[in-house]
């Protein structure tokens, strides 16, 4: 399991080239640990939505996708700060891109229809062991979902654009619910929690 992939300023400007964009160099350090792995997983905070590239957007092109993919990189957790910075439609839009490539996102959906046919979890299986994948995130850089879209993203909270206390139990346990009728082997919970640069564990994460 990798962190964070940021889609930043400072990552799409080493891989820029007067061609587009190449990616290659940018893995070259854990490339041989996750394409040796069974099941390599990562969080991926940004979206493949178009526009503008870069931090103020999160938005990142197709090639970073591909080049994730290229290392041996299996699901993205997609359930996290950037999930909807560029709206829901960008958030479909990263979904779809990332079906294109041949990589799982997890934790997010298109629409309620999608999350209730997932249940909100994924199963992959490897060397026959059957393996339950889900994630949630604590918020999403206090942006909130519109009304109609509140399936499209795992959270952990229910204030989740606002103080963080009061845990989403319900949606919590639908989902841990659901993992459990599908009676995998394994069960790995990836969630994008916290608050930078302190490393207290708060009431609500013990809870969770």
């Amino acid at each position: 399991v990798g962190g964070d992939l940021n889609v930043t300023d400072g990552v799409l400007e080493n891989a820029a080239h007067e061609n587009g964009y190449d990616f290659s160099q940018t893995f070259l350090d854990v490339a041989p640990i996750l394409s040796g792995a069974d099941l390599a997983l990562l969080n991926f905070e940004g979206n493949l939505s178009g526009g503008s590239y870069g931090t103020a957007t999160g938005a990142a092109p197709l090639e970073l996708a591909k080049a994730v993919k290229a290392i041996g990189v299996d699901a993205v957790q997609t359930a996290n700060s950037a999930a909807i910075r560029q709206g829901v439609s960008g958030l479909v839009t990263t979904l779809e891109t990332f079906d294109h490539v041949g990589l799982t996102p997890l934790g997010t959906y298109a629409d309620s229809a999608s999350f209730r046919k997932s249940g909100g979890y994924e199963i992959v299986e490897v060397g026959g062991i059957r393996i339950a994948l889900m994630a949630f995130t604590k918020g999403m850089d206090n942006l909130g979902l519109p009304a109609g879209s509140e399936d499209c993203v795992n959270l952990l909270y229910e204030d989740y654009s606002t103080d963080y206390k009061k845990v989403d139990t319900e949606r919590i346990e639908r989902v841990l619910r659901n993992v459990r009728e599908e009676q995998p082997d394994l069960t790995i919970a990836m969630v994008h929690w916290g608050s930078e640069y302190n490393d207290e564990i708060s009431a609500s994460q013990e809870k969770i």
